[in-house]
């Protein structure tokens, strides 16, 4: 591009020329406004008209993959295929926990950018594996007492009381039309601690003591879980102090170890247990 002259004569740079174009054009006479213009509009219609292709690439160019998009795109890609062909039962298991729209958007889409969803699966995640764990959580109590034939060092008080509170617990739940998720473990180890109950009296020679718990259990059942015979205001003092009975439970226990100088045949697990699932 060849210079200018300005107006004593002398010439100028394109540079110079493109500053004083722009930064001080207002100053310039017309006629000098409309040369400057007329030559830089005249070099880009000649530009566009050499290069239509530079300009249309520019124009279309698409916005560039970053790393993580890259990943997303191949797990979907591996994962699809079985997320959009799971059996049935499995299909319908997971909608009535993550809800249809969850489910579309995790299992289908593979679109982790839902941080609602990612809180829903979390939260379902972490209840459904505190239910199967506490499928087996009393199962070495129960194994210790069938392999010693001996129910030393355990109170059967401390098991009465906690399977009561977990009754309350379970029933007010289940009134209430609660998700299974929050109180599924509840279920799971009052169905043990009436197993450990029913095994401690019957190693101690009380075997119709142990049938008489069994039916006073489905009576208090049947009680608190039927509308009629007891209304929802009394259930939810019942449950008010069902934590309270929980822990009650532990001091018969305590006593027992105290007075048989030892635990027993209590099973370590159970003891522990109370620290992990409360």
């Amino acid at each position: 591009m060849k210079g200018v002259s300005d107006e004593k004569g002398k010439r100028v740079g394109p540079v110079e020329c493109l500053s004083d174009a722009t930064g001080s054009l207002s100053a310039q006479p017309s006629s000098r406004k409309a040369s400057l213009l007329s030559f830089f509009s005249t070099k880009t219609s000649t530009f566009d008209q050499h290069h239509p292709d530079f300009i249309a690439t520019v124009t279309l160019l698409p916005k560039t993959q970053t790393h993580t998009d890259l990943k997303m795109d191949s797990l979907r890609s591996a994962l699809q295929p079985i997320t959009h062909n799971l059996p049935a039962p499995i299909h319908d298991l997971g909608v009535s926990i993550l809800g249809e729209t969850c489910y579309k958007t995790l299992l289908l889409d593979i679109d982790l950018s839902s941080t609602d969803c990612i809180k829903l699966a979390i939260s379902k995640g972490l209840g459904i594996g505190i239910i199967a764990a506490s499928t087996i959580v009393k199962v070495p109590q129960i194994l210790k007492l069938i392999n010693s034939k001996s129910s030393e060092g355990i109170s059967f008080l401390s098991y009465l009381l906690e399977t009561s509170a977990y009754l309350i617990s379970l029933a007010y739940n289940v009134r209430q039309g609660f998700p299974f998720s929050t109180y599924g473990e509840t279920s799971l180890i009052m169905a043990q601690n009436v197993v450990i109950a029913v095994l401690v009296l019957h190693y101690s020679g009380k075997q119709s003591a142990a049938a008489l718990f069994v039916a006073g259990l489905a009576a208090s059942a049947a009680t608190l879980f039927t509308e009629g015979v007891l209304d929802m205001k009394t259930l939810s003092y019942l449950q008010a102090g069902a934590g309270v009975l929980g822990i009650a439970s532990k001091v018969p226990q305590i006593a027992a170890v105290w007075q048989e100088g030892g635990t027993g045949q209590l099973s370590a697990f159970a003891v522990c247990r109370p620290l992990s699932f409360g």
